[in-house]
C-alpha cells in the first residue's frame, strides 16, 4: 500500500527529525518471512485472476493464504480500509477496493497490491496482471514500471542517498518512454515508504527527483520501492469511496512494488518467492 506525502522498538536512529528504524540481521530474516507469504500470496493470486472472476474473489483468497500461515493482513481495518488488497483495474492507480460486483474482463489489467503481518513484522509488495489477452501498449506500460522499479531497487545501497532511488526511478521511466514512443507519467502524490515493525514508516520515498537529496542509506534499514505509471497524464483524483485514486484523463495505469533491505553488501529484496 502506498505512502502519501502528507516505537514500537528500541533500536530506532533518528535522522532531522524523522524516524527510521534500523533492523538487526535476525530482524531482517523476520521480515523475508512476512515478505516470502506476500509473494506466496500475490502468486495466488496470479493464478486466480482470470476473465470472469472478481476482485472480490482476489480478496477472498488472499486473505485465506494469509491466516493460514499464521499471519494477518497489513491493509485490513488500515485506517478503516475494508480488504485485504487494493485491486485497482486499468485507471484505477492504488487503493482500489476490492468488490464481487466488480468482474474481470479479457483485456483489463490489475494491480495488486498486497501486505501482511507475521510475528510483528510486515511484508509489503504489488504487481500489474494482465487479464487474459491485453494490448501491447497496455503489455509495455506495465514493463516499464516493472523495470523502474527494478533500476529504483538497484539504488537502494548503502551509503547513498533517499532520493537516489527516486531518480533512477525516473530515469528508468523516461527511458523506457523514449523507447515505447510514449511520454509515461510518473504519479507525485504516492510513493514508497520506510516498513519494519509498521506498514508506513519514514521515509517517504518519492518516485522522482534529483539525486543525492534525502537521509543517507543505512544497513538496517527497509524502504517499499514502488513506482506508479501512467499511460497519459499524471494527474489523479480520488473516488467518493475515499480511498480509490484514479488517473484524471482516464488513461490506464500500473503500479509495481518490491519490500527492500539495505544491507552492507546491497539491495536484498524481502518480498520474492521462498525458491
Amino acid at each position: 500500500m502506498t505512502s502519501g506525502r502528507s516505537g514500537v522498538r528500541a533500536m530506532v536512529a533518528r535522522w532531522r527529525g524523522r524516524d527510521i528504524e534500523l533492523k538487526t540481521p535476525a530482524e531482517l530474516e523476520a521480515m523475508r518471512a512476512a515478505g516470502a507469504l506476500v509473494a506466496r500470496t500475490l502468486a495466488a493470486v496470479i493464478e486466480l485472476a482470470k476473465p470472469g472472476v472478481s476482485t472480490g474473489d482476489l480478496d477472498a483468497l488472499a486473505e485465506q493464504t494469509i491466516r493460514e500461515a499464521g499471519a494477518v493482513p497489513s491493509f485490513l481495518g488500515y485506517h478503516g480500509y475494508p480488504a485485504s488488497i487494493c485491486s485497482s483495474v486499468n485507471e484505477q492507480i492504488v487503493h482500489g477496493i476490492p468488490s464481487l460486483a466488480q468482474v474481470l474482463a479479457e483485456g483489463d489489467l490489475v494491480s495488486v497490491d498486497c501486505g501482511a503481518i507475521l510475528e510483528g513484522w510486515h511484508g509489503d509488495a504489488a504487481v500489474t496482471i494482465p487479464i487474459g489477452a491485453v494490448s501491447a501498449a497496455d503489455l509495455a506500460l506495465s514493463a516499464a514500471c516493472e523495470e523502474a522499479l527494478h533500476a529504483g531497487i538497484g539504488a537502494v545501497q548503502p551509503g547513498g542517498r533517499l532520493t537516489d532511488i527516486s531518480h533512477a526511478v525516473q530515469l528508468a521511466c523516461e527511458a523506457a518512454g523514449r523507447r515505447d514512443g510514449v511520454e509515461y507519467g510518473i504519479v507525485a502524490e504516492y510513493g514508497g515508504h520506510g516498513i519494519g515493525t509498521s506498514m508506513h514508516m519514514d521515509p517517504f520515498l518519492p518516485n522522482f527527483g534529483e539525486a543525492g537529496q534525502g537521509p543517507r542509506l543505512r544497513a538496517g534499514m527497509a524502504l517499499a520501492v514502488e513506482p506508479m505509471i501512467t499511460a497519459g497524464d499524471p494527474e489523479t483524483r480520488e473516488l467518493e469511496d475515499g480511498w480509490t485514486v484514479v488517473t484524471a484523463d482516464g488513461a490506464r495505469a500500473v503500479h509495481w512494488e518490491h519490500s527492500v533491505a539495505i544491507t552492507d553488501d546491497g539491495p536484498r529484496i524481502l518480498t520474492l518467492p521462498a525458491d
